[in-house]
């Protein structure tokens, strides 16, 4: 028997920043990640985010690597929202996305931090928090590439 946990904090954006999910439908959005997260055998501790770009703290299982978690991910949701016609202007999402792992210790500071989304970004861009991310975990930024579609 192998002891593992994996925490995992993961922001997607939409398809050239489009603000595709409406704040009056978000819930339907986040409802049908989470069934897809626990249909993964994964644990969602929260999800939150704005109209172009959605943040999840989540616990997967060790026999799911983060990179498959979130192509089947993006799958899923973009089919779903392309379908329902509360979400007109969702093109899809961008190659990219950001992961982080985290520890255990971490927990509360990430789901406190997504809670806070709407008011966080009252005053800060995303670009900015992004990039704060990137470099707060040590990536390297590529500019060429940074955001684009």
């Amino acid at each position: 028997m192998s002891y593992t946990q994996t925490f995992y904090h993961i922001v997607l954006r939409t398809h050239c920043s489009i603000p595709a999910i409406a704040e009056k439908h978000e819930r339907e959005l986040y409802s049908y990640m989470s069934g897809f997260i626990n249909n993964k055998g994964a644990r969602l501790y929260r999800i939150g985010g704005m109209p172009d770009h959605i943040h999840l703290f989540v616990s997967l299982p060790a026999t799911l690597a983060m990179s498959k978690f979130v192509q089947e991910l993006k799958i899923a949701t973009s089919k779903w929202l392309k379908e329902n016609p509360h979400f007109p202007l969702f093109n899809g999402w961008t190659k990219e996305y950001a992961g982080f792992s985290y520890s255990l210790r971490d927990k509360d500071m990430i789901v406190g931090y997504i809670a806070k989304q709407k008011k966080h970004h009252h005053s800060v861009a995303f670009a900015d928090e992004y990039r704060a991310f990137l470099v707060e975990n040590g990536i390297e930024i590529k500019e060429e590439y940074f955001l684009k579609d």
